[in-house]
């Protein structure tokens, strides 16, 4: 991690992969906050990737988690019916993580809970994800994305307009 100028107080990681890191940053500092700007799972500790900033939050691990499982099930099962990666390579049994749950519907409390893996297993699960992943989304026709399916708790609607909601929930 790259560390921000030190404020007396807690040490926070700040997801520098996207715009605003130095705002939110400042507004941290201005809470007595020291952050650290992460760009890497690889850059992460056991204890960084279950930190809990405060009590209502969740850890950085279960937001990675929780995308990763999203696209697992949706590209995999949902549309495609094929086992999720997680099963398959018996990610749940090698994280010590529920076997279906993937974080959606689950409660605050149920989701500080969980405790993810060393960062190396992450790495893992994100890779096989990838060599599944991608070659699907890169094979995906216009007629393949019109095509309806069911989505709980969504409902039906087609490929496309469930990636526009999974977009759209998970920012």
């Amino acid at each position: 991690m790259t560390s921000e100028p030190m404020a007396p107080g807690p040490l926070v990681g700040v997801l520098a992969l996207q715009g605003d890191v130095r705002e939110h940053a400042a507004m941290l500092a201005g809470c007595g906050v020291s952050t650290a700007r992460v760009r890497s799972i690889e850059d992460l500790s056991v204890e960084e990737l279950n930190h809990l900033p405060h009590a209502e939050a969740n850890s950085i691990g279960f937001d990675i988690w929780h995308v990763a499982r999203t696209i697992d099930n949706v590209l995999c099962f949902v549309f495609d019916r094929e086992q999720p990666i997680w099963l398959r390579d018996g990610y749940h049994d090698r994280f010590a993580l529920p076997k279906v749950a993937q974080g959606t519907g689950m409660s605050g409390e149920d989701a500080r809970a969980l405790r993810f893996p060393d960062p190396a297993l992450f790495i893992a699960y994100l890779g096989a994800l990838r060599e599944v992943c991608v070659p699907r989304v890169a094979a995906m026709t216009e007629a393949y994305l019109a095509e309806p399916v069911l989505l709980k708790p969504w409902g039906e609607r087609s490929r496309l307009e469930h990636i526009g909601q999974v977009l759209i929930a998970h920012g």
